[in-house]
């Protein structure tokens, strides 16, 4: 299976060529393509070796021992009779959560072996975390991966000129019809299937969305199956449940009583707080934007939930997705708000990866006069509210009122609609929701 390149290839390999170097552990959702970004980056190494935690328990030991990472190596080398050489190898621990002593070794190495290119990687890495304070502080690097973006996408289909005419593109200077027609199309498929790289490399061998939603149904049940691994900490059966709600409530606020009768309002929480932490869902929380930085007042009474992947919440909703793209894009967006978990996604997929996912939205509740934006980001000093649409039209009003009590100089509408403004509202399509980002 032919490698589909990522974005986060660049900054692995920056990492490896820097002489000020960390232990890196990638963190993210299972199955977003951590394992095959090492492999990949080990490529450009005289050595790769490779140890699966899960399959080698008999190795745990070496983690337990009073040993120093020059002498793990050596044992870890005589092991797999590859040599572990430092600027020679790359030294890749996979499904290291099963291995918490070797988690805790980690800092040693960057103490003791800095010379040594060591990366460390596993599925639900933070449950096992959440037992770890202070893991390893200012010695090791958390690198945050996600499923494909729409961009990452566009490529592995051998897109790239529709990327350069987007990323050129802007309310001033928007495309041509036919050119944002295109675009939408390929959306429309994206938005379907989701980033998952599986799914996505199913796409570009067979072009078959029902293949696709065969392997989106497989990630579903593999995601529910990794749950039993965790049922000491809380019940395979709760995760999931909760899990569920996320989707079926991924439109507006997640209302915590609407989870389950039997199920407490803590015993929820706690249960979806471990689901974000494991990368499998991504709060929106509200902040009041007196100023920056906007996590400085937020209010978590009132959040919304996205799960992390557009094709994952359409299978776990149980929906069809060739149905869905013969109905067309207008329609699928309307999906129960699915153009807002698409932008949640996009916004967070080209964040630092370097640093946990934050986003905002605003809200305010008076008599007769209650507003919404759907998203705030911060880009520099500057504050932007994002108002999503999911087809060509809609109202402004909420946009209008936060803008007008914070005093913004602009706001953002994406949509349907080409790249255009309305006086001092910048609209920008669904799909180039990256351009502010990177722009």
């Amino acid at each position: 299976m032919e490698y589909i390149e990522r974005e986060v290839d660049i900054k692995l390999n920056e990492w490896s060529l820097s002489d000020k170097r960390m232990p890196l552990l990638i963190r993210g959702a299972r199955q977003v393509g951590k394992t095959s970004s090492v492999r990949h980056l080990g490529e450009r190494f005289k050595y790769f070796v490779e140890i699966d935690m899960n399959e080698h328990r008999e190795l745990h030991e070496l983690f337990s021992q009073m040993l120093t990472p020059q002498e793990i190596c050596l044992q870890l080398s005589y092991a797999v009779n590859i040599p572990i050489e430092a600027g020679e190898t790359l030294l890749f621990i996979d499904e290291i959560q099963s291995c918490p002593e070797a988690i805790n070794k980690l800092r040693y190495f960057y103490e003791q072996y800095p010379e040594l290119h060591l990366i460390a990687a596993g599925s639900l890495l933070e449950f096992v975390l959440a037992d770890i304070p202070s893991f390893g502080v200012g010695r090791i690097r958390s690198l945050f991966m996600y499923p494909l973006n729409f961009e990452e996408f566009l490529h592995a289909n051998g897109e790239d000129l529709l990327i350069t005419a987007y990323q050129n593109a802007s309310p001033e200077k928007p495309l041509s019809k036919i050119v944002h027609d295109k675009i939408l199309q390929r959306f429309s498929s994206f938005i379907l299937m989701g980033g998952m790289p599986r799914v996505v490399q199913e796409y570009v061998e067979t072009k078959d969305l029902r293949k696709c939603q065969l392997v989106l149904n497989d990630l579903v049940v593999s995601y529910k199956d990794d749950f039993k691994k965790y049922r000491k900490r809380i019940p395979e059966e709760r995760l999931a449940t909760v899990l569920e709600s996320v989707a079926r409530q991924h439109s507006g606020r997640f209302v915590y009583s609407n989870v389950n009768d039997d199920l407490s309002l803590s015993q929820v929480k706690i249960t979806l707080e471990l689901l974000i932490k494991a990368g499998l869902v991504y709060p929106v929380v509200h902040s009041a934007v007196n100023g920056i930085p906007l996590g400085a007042e937020t209010n978590e009474r009132y959040q919304r939930m996205a799960l992390f992947d557009t094709g994952i919440l359409m299978r776990m909703l149980g929906l069809n997705l060739a149905e869905l793209f013969v109905q067309g894009i207008e329609n699928l967006t309307n999906k129960g708000s699915l153009a807002e978990v698409f932008v949640a996604n996009e916004l967070v997929k080209n964040s630092s990866c370097f640093e946990p996912p934050q986003l905002f939205c605003w809200h305010r509740e008076k008599k007769d006069s209650q507003a919404e934006v759907d998203f705030v980001v911060q880009k520099g000093y500057d504050i932007i509210p994002i108002e999503v649409k999911s087809g060509t039209r809609g109202s402004m009003q909420s946009l209008r009122i936060f803008m007008e009590e914070k005093k913004s100089q602009y706001g953002i509408r994406t949509s349907l609609e080409n790249f255009s403004s309305y006086d001092n509202i910048k609209v920008y399509p669904l799909y180039a929701i990256s351009n502010l980002i990177r722009q």
